[in-house]
């Protein structure tokens, strides 16, 4: 009897790394959770008009301003006469959208420095981790007022102040792993073969930093949600009749002892998204770079 002795291979090789990371990932029901609630806000932002029984200024209900949440108006009305559910959601929209650009933004400031003083070290690395003190030291909220006073806020200006201060985060990320990968075998055979710097930089070092550059624009989604909601709840943020998480909460404190629900509702909605989106982007980390798990 012939015994068959051809090895036999194990089914963990065959798989992929993302599928590994994807366990981990839904092991974590933190995360899970924090997705699905993230899911829905973001369909709720994108499909407002349909799921809104009002137009987010339409002052329609001024008989009954001030109302409180009933099964028609299922957050009130507000003191102009303006279905409160149909406002939160709006301000989603604002939130969600100046968060995501903001974090781009980030990505596009962060990545390339991160990946300059990773490769390069020396002088390069010295001079950007000094810019990185500069703004680690700065409190982003007064700089972001001065700035939003200067300018008169409004989306464009939110946006690249939460991109300014946003992208000191997603720059060390970069660099870190930069430097853990600019040592290894394929970017020596690389630069012995001639590539220069930025050809190794954009076709090798940047590609197998993914994962953190992912983490990276997640957890800035939140920091310029709350810089958005801080800015228009000081009056300098995006201007009205724009609904904003922060404006509402900022008019709902002057009703906060008689018509408790123009300032619960809104701060609830801002807790809520800015936790999913923190908590999401923490599942993302340890999935994608268990290393990380527990720093």
């Amino acid at each position: 009897m012939t015994i068959d002795t051809t090895p036999v291979a194990s089914p963990h090789r065959q798989r992929n790394p993302l599928w590994f990371a994807w366990q981990r990932f839904i092991g974590n029901k933190a995360a899970m959770v924090a997705g699905a609630v993230l899911l829905v806000l973001i369909l709720m932002a994108l499909f407002a008009p349909l799921i809104t029984p009002a137009p987010p200024d339409a002052q329609l209900f001024l008989t009954e301003a001030l109302a409180f949440p009933s099964s028609q108006h299922w957050f009130g009305i507000d003191s102009l006469g303006r279905d409160f559910y149909t406002r939160i959601v709006y301000g989603a929209r604002v939130s969600l959208t100046i968060g995501f650009a903001a974090a781009l933004f980030s990505l596009l400031i962060g990545i390339p420095l991160g990946a300059f003083a990773g490769y390069f070290g020396g002088k390069t690395d010295w001079f950007i981790m000094r810019v990185i003190e500069l703004f680690s030291v700065v409190p982003p909220l007064l700089a972001a007022m001065l700035l939003g006073a200067l300018t008169r806020g409004g989306y464009f200006t939110i946006i690249l102040i939460a991109a300014l201060f946003g992208w000191v985060q997603v720059c060390l990320l970069v660099r870190a792993q930069v430097k853990a990968f600019r040592e290894r075998e394929f970017v020596r055979a690389a630069q012995a073969l001639g590539a220069s710097p930025w050809y190794v930089i954009r076709r090798h070092l940047i590609p197998n930093s993914i994962s953190p550059i992912i983490v990276g624009f997640v957890l800035a989604i939140p920091l310029a949600m709350m810089l958005e909601a801080s800015l228009s709840f000081l009056g300098i943020g995006v201007p009205p009749p724009t609904p904003t998480w922060g404006q509402m909460i900022n008019e709902g404190i002057d009703f906060m002892f008689f018509y408790w629900h123009l300032a619960v509702f809104p701060t609830a909605a801002l807790a809520i998204t800015v936790l999913a989106t923190t908590l999401f982007g923490d599942g993302l980390r340890d999935a994608l770079d268990p290393t990380l798990k527990g720093r």
